[in-house]
C-alpha cells in the first residue's frame, strides 16, 4: 500500500503543484498572457514535443495507429452518450456537447501519462492528444458556430510534426544530434506552460448552475473512463497503451471548449463552470483512475 501511495503521489502531485502555482499567480492579480502561452504551445511547444517523443521512443507504427483509432472511438462513444443525455435533459447540444466530447488531454493528460508511464506513455499520449485536437479544432468550432471549416485542419502545426516523425521512424532515419537537442529543449516548454496556463485559467473562471455543472462533469469523467476501459478491451490494448487511453479519456473538460463558447457567444459562463467543476472533480477521481491502470 505504501508503494502504491508513493507511486500515485509521484504522478499526481507534480501536476497539482505546477497548476496550483498558475492558479495562485492569477489570484494575486499577477499578469498572465494566455494568448502568448497558447500560441507558444500550439506553434512551437506541441510540435516539438510530439516530434521528440515519437522519434526518441520509436514506437511501432501499428501501436500508434491503434492508439489513434482507440482515442477516436472513445470520442465517438462520448459523443453518442453525451447527445442522448443532453436530449433527455433537454439541454442545447451546441453549448454542452463539445465539453462532453473533448477532454483536457493536453494540460493535464500529457503530464499524468508522462509521470505514470515514462517516455513511452508520453509518446502514446501525444497520439491521443493529436487525434483529440484535430477533432477539437475542426468539429469543436463547427458545433459552436453551426458551420464546418475543413481548412482549419491544414493550420494545425503539430500534424506536420507527427507526419515528419512518422517518416523518420518509418525509414529508420537518425535525427541529427543538434536537431534532437534543439527540439528536446523546445519540448521542455510545453508541459510546464500547459499546467501554468491551466491553473491561471481556472483562477479566472466561476461556476454557474453548480448542480448541472457537476452532473455533466461526472458524465464527462465517469463516462470517459468507462469508454476508455471498454475501447481498450475491444482494441486489445494492455500495459502503457491501456493506461494512457483510460487516463486521457477520463480527463476533465478542456479549456478550449470555453474559448470557442466565448468566441461564438454560446453561454460561455456555463461552459466555464463545467471546466472548473470538472477539473475540481478530477482532483478527486484522477488518483483512483491512475491507481486502476497502474
Amino acid at each position: 500500500m505504501g508503494e502504491l501511495i508513493s507511486g500515485l503521489a509521484a504522478v499526481i502531485l507534480p501536476v497539482f503543484l505546477v497548476s496550483g502555482i498558475g492558479y495562485v499567480w492569477r489570484r494575486f492579480s499577477q499578469p498572465f498572457d494566455h494568448e502568448f502561452v497558447t500560441r507558444s504551445i500550439t506553434w512551437v511547444g506541441a510540435p516539438a514535443t510530439v516530434f521528440s517523443a515519437l522519434t526518441r521512443t520509436r514506437i511501432a507504427s501499428e501501436d500508434l495507429l491503434s492508439m489513434g483509432g482507440a482515442m477516436l472511438a472513445c470520442m465517438l462513444l462520448s459523443a453518442a452518450v453525451g447527445a442522448l443525455a443532453l436530449k433527455w435533459a433537454r439541454l442545447p447540444w451546441r453549448v454542452y456537447l463539445p465539453s462532453l466530447i473533448f477532454p483536457n488531454v493536453g494540460n493535464m493528460g500529457l503530464p499524468v501519462c508522462l509521470f505514470a508511464f515514462g517516455d513511452r506513455g508520453l509518446a502514446l499520449a501525444m497520439v491521443a492528444f493529436a487525434v483529440c485536437n484535430v477533432g477539437q479544432f475542426t468539429f469543436g468550432p463547427a458545433m459552436a458556430a453551426g458551420s464546418f471549416n475543413l481548412g482549419r485542419v491544414a493550420r494545425i502545426p503539430f500534424l506536420y510534426a507527427v507526419a515528419a516523425a512518422a517518416v523518420v521512424c518509418g525509414l529508420g532515419l537518425a535525427v541529427p544530434r543538434w536537431l534532437d537537442n534543439a527540439v528536446g529543449l523546445l519540448s521542455g516548454l510545453t508541459i510546464p506552460l500547459m499546467l501554468l496556463g491551466l491553473g491561471a485559467a481556472l483562477a479566472d473562471f466561476k461556476v454557474t448552475a453548480l448542480g448541472r455543472s457537476l452532473a455533466l462533469s461526472a458524465l464527462r469523467i465517469g463516462g470517459g473512463a468507462a469508454a476508455g476501459w471498454g475501447v481498450a478491451t475491444l482494441f486489445g490494448l494492455d500495459g502503457a497503451a491501456r493506461g494512457v487511453l483510460v487516463i486521457q479519456s477520463a480527463m476533465p473538460v478542456a479549456v478550449f471548449n470555453f474559448l470557442f463558447a466565448r468566441l461564438y457567444d454560446n453561454r460561455p459562463d456555463e461552459v466555464a463552470g463545467m471546466v472548473l467543476a470538472s477539473t475540481a472533480l478530477a482532483f478527486l477521481t484522477l488518483p483512483l483512475v491512475v491507481a486502476a491502470v497502474m
